[in-house]
């Protein structure tokens, strides 16, 4: 079992003032829920609310997995499989969420009706699937803004370089072109990098669609047949390539994925990161980051069709089917979604999914510029934020094309080629499964 005891988090908790959910004394005596959730140093101060609902309920909570979402992934894919579904609570993704049809149960009589009511109305419409509410929402809705280290646009120095050698003048960029100029031009590798790129699995994928539509394209057509191999498509995937070729992104960075980008700008080695409310916390957190105190925080750039970048999604909590204790299952994901664990986690930068919490965080965003300005960036880039194509072959086509993209990045293969495969290979899955 996974032990929670971690007396700094803990400590947090209890400052937090935070009231266990209303739940009768010992309900679930006896019962241990399995669970397999998402892992990262971000999610800890959650979990570390667990104590408290087994106190109450009686019950236990046995983590049998923990890791990042894309190992959950396959993870869950393999327990359908061999039909071993032996767990009743699982992290959910709305990117995720559509593959498993059959894995997770309808919360609606499980949780209650005015519980439900206090979630963001559009988050529980894209957790409804085919009319079941198969997960509850938790403080993690997420669409990207751009962090930046504030001061390299304090040098006028560099801002006099830079405009000689770009003809306009250094600031926070607007645009993925100015992106590319600046990150080639602060890089200093292997001490300084201008920016990096999650650059394997839905990392990839997900910031490579949302290049292609930011460019003027789109990932697929109406019918779902892929429409990426396009002059937008060709556009998105050699910013990508540029920028690794020129040496301006960690040579690893097809290896990366959300942590490795989170601890990397934590470092203070990176200039620009495209990167989750999530992480805005730690990033200016002096114990955590050496980027503290000089991390600034735009909206996300506009690609060359004048349109921001926003790929979105939203974290939660889901029960199986197959769980013998459903009842005790959807207290705890109720419990780990409620007002209480949202205002904990939006504490750190996670945007929450419940409207009486969103008025705190605007509430506590006042009193503190810096909390202000990552709220100002994030709502300015929710407000053209997009979900990923609605079709449950999304990840299975994410990992056709990723490959395929990193072969690019790496110089494998041209862009058109590259391009070419990724297009074929995701045409033959769509026709494989009858998509059409």
């Amino acid at each position: 079992m996974k032990t929670f005891a971690a007396s700094s988090v803990l400590a947090l908790v209890a400052g937090l003032g935070l009231a266990t959910a209303a739940l009768a004394d010992g309900e679930f005596a006896g019962i241990t829920i399995d669970a397999k959730l998402i892992g990262g140093q971000q999610y800890e101060a959650l979990y570390a609310r667990i104590p408290e609902w087994e106190a109450k309920s009686g019950a236990k909570v046995n983590i049998v997995s923990q890791k990042n979402h894309f190992e959950l992934d396959k993870e869950f894919k393999a327990d359908i499989a061999s039909g071993s579904i032996t767990w009743c609570v699982g992290s959910n993704h709305s990117s995720f969420s559509p593959q498993y049809p059959q894995l997770y149960t309808d919360l609606t009589p499980l949780i209650p009706t005015e519980t439900v009511a206090g979630f963001v109305g559009a988050n529980i419409a894209a957790a409804t699937l085919d009319g079941k509410l198969v997960m509850l929402p938790r403080a993690q809705f997420d669409v990207s803004a751009l962090y930046y280290q504030k001061s390299l646009y304090a040098d006028p120095a560099k801002a006099e370089a830079f405009k000689a050698k770009y003809g306009y003048d250094l600031a926070v960029p607007e645009t993925w072109d100015q992106v590319r100029d600046q990150a080639m031009f602060f890089a200093d590798p292997p001490n300084f990098y201008g920016t990096q790129y999650a650059g394997k699995e839905e990392g990839i994928t997900g910031r490579f669609y949302e290049m292609v539509v930011a460019d003027g394209g789109k990932m697929f057509n109406d019918d779902f047949s892929p429409a990426f191999n396009s002059p937008e498509g060709k556009m998105a995937l050699q910013w990508f390539v540029d920028l690794y070729k020129a040496g301006a992104v960690p040579p690893g960075t097809t290896n990366y994925l959300w942590d490795d980008l989170g601890n990397g700008f934590a470092s203070g080695t990176i200039a620009l990161n495209l990167d989750w409310p999530g992480w805005s916390g730690f990033f200016n957190d002096p114990a955590a980051s050496k980027a503290s105190g000089n991390v600034g925080v735009a909206p996300a750039p506009k690609g060359a069709a004048g349109v921001r970048t926003g790929w979105s999604g939203f974290h939660g909590f889901s029960v199986t089917e197959a769980c013998p204790n459903k009842e005790a299952a959807a207290s705890l994901v109720d419990f780990l979604t409620n007002e209480d664990s949202q205002t904990l986690e939006s504490a750190a930068g996670p945007l929450p999914t419940r409207t009486a919490v969103w008025d705190k965080v605007i509430a506590a965003a006042a009193s503190d510029p810096y909390k202000s300005e990552v709220l100002a960036a994030f709502q300015e880039t929710a407000k053209t934020a997009f979900p990923v194509p609605k079709t449950p072959y999304w990840i299975e086509a994410s990992n056709l094309i990723y490959p395929e993209l990193q072969a690019a990045i790496l110089g494998d293969k041209t862009v058109d080629e590259a391009l070419q495969a990724a297009s074929d290979a995701v045409d033959g899955l769509m026709r494989e499964n009858g998509v059409y």
